[in-house]
């Protein structure tokens, strides 16, 4: 990158570059490009370069001598101690899971880490035996499903194929959730101090805010592909830098190879990403109106090659999406309609210091869903900092965005307490193509960001206060931080025991019933709530296929309807849920016997697998046995080998 476009990708109050008030003049350049003009007297190495404007270098400098900088005074040696913090933090956040990451899980939801390591495990295959990374059949068999519609997280599952093939998919789990958390702050923490402020204190409190935020801590438990954020604050650096771009056709092509790597971690997260550079640019243009004038055209080129170049390495994969089997269009109007209460804005998120997950009952669609909870003392001093620093062009736009996703988020109805107040201006957009799959509650997560840039701004705009003692200044800029983020300190996340998979699975001797094109037909059948069956194939590296599982597929699995969760209906997973759920046995007449005799064929079912340890096991046991005939125990479970019913006809 060239000094001219570095120049050109900051912020400041007349362009989009951030300057320092106390320390930088801006001037122009014959380009109309931002220079960043150093004081008399300051070494122009120093003004352009952070790192070196301590003034270490200098004998006396900083109470050193000799020309001998203190340690901090080195970048890169801040850098790592930045990150050594943000792991630390991360390793805290996840220590309950570090205890046993094969034996415990999320407190609330199972399901979602359970679909998760089945994706790491479906990566495994990707690489060491060339499957099809887009669709699968070792699901949901024998209809599949479409994993480009359920975020497969190839970009994070293929890195990690080593970490599961040596650990298992539950610790590749864990390193993922550990990882997005530290890589998330690191990012922004890079390019906050790199791009917007100049002291690498406030870019650390910035991307601290960032990447252990309540959004991203509510998440933390379930979803990696939402919290692995690393590569947002990049891609939003090469928006600003090609708006002022002398290499347009250049920087367009590196901002698609960004969007092509965060399009196979989360699409949801990256189409926000890009909503937020927009409403951040109009905001900047309507107030600068002249600042189009020397950005239309290196914008536009750049935007061009962006869509070229990204459009033609993810067409195939999104005509898979949409197209392709199993796709679905939309979600259904439940998940659509998954939006924040005004409540939650001032409440503290339950993974954090002041969280009291009793007091969010329906502040929030669930608990894996918590993306406002700034708490009062946040919110207030981020109303603050706007109105402290409301001259400067930057924190003006920010506000605007910050503002216009928050409103997103409310959904659907605007609540206050769960009480409806007014329909909200998302009941106008959620019918919109792409935006019609959509979580609405997650739009908060963008205004969790622009918080963050503003923590970063104000705690670098402490140093230019008129406060004549610094011990003052001081105080003041610390205490500020404490009231904002104490409260929503991160703890660690609260995690419970799940059974282990079955020594039967472990040990292999499901090998002597399944045969490549059959089925191995967990009890219960695996569904949104029952993915202990989608676990044992995990860890096998999916060697055996299983009916049924948790995913977003088309309604009764007829391509390009409405997505739901879990694929077709079948009688004999709702009986055997209601079994496991109420510990009743039914009596199955004629009919149900046959009908689960016909979905066992359809499965092409090889043998059927009840852990003696499950929950209501007698029951189900006795139940299968009306339709599959006597059990047989084998280590750890009951298991009907249903072989020569499902081979019997077609």
């Amino acid at each position: 990158m060239t000094p001219a476009e570095t120049r050109a990708a900051s912020l400041d109050t007349d362009t989009l570059t951030v300057a320092d008030p106390a320390t930088r003049r801006n001037g122009v350049d014959g380009r109309g490009a931002a220079v960043a003009v150093p004081e008399p007297g300051v070494d122009r190495r120093s003004a352009a370069d952070p790192s070196t404007a301590t003034g270490g270098g200098s004998p006396g400098a900083g109470g050193e001598s000799g020309g001998r900088r203190p340690w901090w005074a080195s970048r890169r040696r801040r850098d790592l101690a930045a990150y050594a913090l943000f792991l630390l933090a991360a390793l805290w956040v996840t220590s309950q899971i570090w205890v046993d990451p094969a034996g415990r899980v999320a407190s609330l939801y199972v399901s979602d880490p359970a679909q998760v390591q089945f994706f790491l495990a479906h990566s495994v295959r990707v690489v060491l035996h060339g499957e099809f990374p887009f669709y699968t059949d070792q699901f949901n068999y024998p209809d599949g499903v479409n994993l480009m519609a359920n975020t497969a997280i190839l970009a994070l599952g293929i890195p990690m194929v080593p970490i599961t093939l040596l650990f298992g998919p539950a610790v590749s789990f864990v390193v993922l959730i550990t990882f997005a958390l530290s890589g998330t702050a690191f990012a922004w923490y890079y390019v906050l101090s790199r791009h917007v402020v100049r002291s690498p204190l406030a870019a650390a409190v910035g991307g601290w805010f960032c990447g252990f935020s309540p959004a991203m801590l509510s998440h933390a438990s379930w979803h990696p592909n939402i919290i692995s954020q690393w590569l947002l604050p990049f891609i939003v650096w090469r928006v600003m830098v090609i708006t002022r771009s002398t290499r347009p056709w250049r920087d367009g092509a590196i901002l698609a190879l960004l969007v092509v790597w965060q399009a196979f971690i989360n699409e949801e997260i990256l189409l926000f990403t890009a909503m937020a550079c927009g409403i951040f640019l109009i905001a900047v243009v309507v107030q600068r109106p002249g600042m189009w004038k020397a950005a239309w055209r290196p914008l536009g080129k750049a935007v061009l090659t962006c869509t070229v170049v990204a459009g033609s390495l993810l067409a195939y994969p999104l005509y898979i999406q949409f197209a392709g089997p199993m796709a679905y269009h939309g979600l259904s109007s439940a998940v659509q309609d998954y939006g924040n209460d005004i409540a939650a804005l001032f409440a503290q998120g339950s993974p954090t210091l002041g969280g009291d997950r009793r007091a969010n009952v329906n502040l929030a669609p669930n608990y894996s869903e918590e993306n406002a909870f700034f708490g009062w003392s946040l919110a207030l001093i981020s109303i603050g900092i706007v109105a402290w620093l409301r001259r400067e062009l930057i924190v003006r736009a920010l506000a605007a965005t910050g503002a216009f996703f928050i409103i997103l988020s409310l959904g659907e109805r605007i609540t206050w307490w769960d009480r409806e107040l007014i329909p909200g201006p998302w009941e106008l957009l959620v019918r919109l193509p792409l935006l019609d799959a959509v979580v609405p509650t997650r739009f908060g997560m963008i205004t969790t960001v622009v918080i963050g840039i503003l923590l970063a701004i104000a705690a670098d705009r402490v140093r230019a206060l008129k406060i004549a003692d610094p011990r003052t200044r001081r105080t003041l800029a610390v205490s500020g931080l404490v009231l904002a983020l104490l409260p929503v300190a991160p703890m660690p996340l609260k995690m419970t025991t799940r059974p282990p998979v079955p020594e039967f699975i472990t040990a292999d001797r499901w090998r002597e019933y399944v045969g490549p094109d059959q089925t191995l037909v967990p009890i219960p059948v695996p569904s949104m709530g029952n993915t202990h069956g989608m676990r044992w194939a995990a860890s096998t590296n999916l060697d055996f296929k299983i009916p049924g599982g948790y995913f977003l597929a088309p309604r009764n699995a007829t391509t390009g309807d409405p997505g739901r969760f879990g694929g077709r209906p079948n009688g004999m997973g709702a009986l055997l849920e209601e079994v496991s759920a109420t510990g009743r046995t039914p009596k199955l007449d004629d009919r149900q016997r046959r009908r689960s005799l016909d979905e066992l064929r359809y499965w092409r079912a090889a043998v059927l697998v009840l852990p003696l340890s499950q929950p209501n096991s007698e029951p189900l046991r006795q139940t299968v046995e009306q339709f599959a005939g006597p059990a047989r125990q084998e280590l750890d479970v009951w298991v009907w080998d249903v072989r020569p019913l499902t081979e019997s006809r077609g």
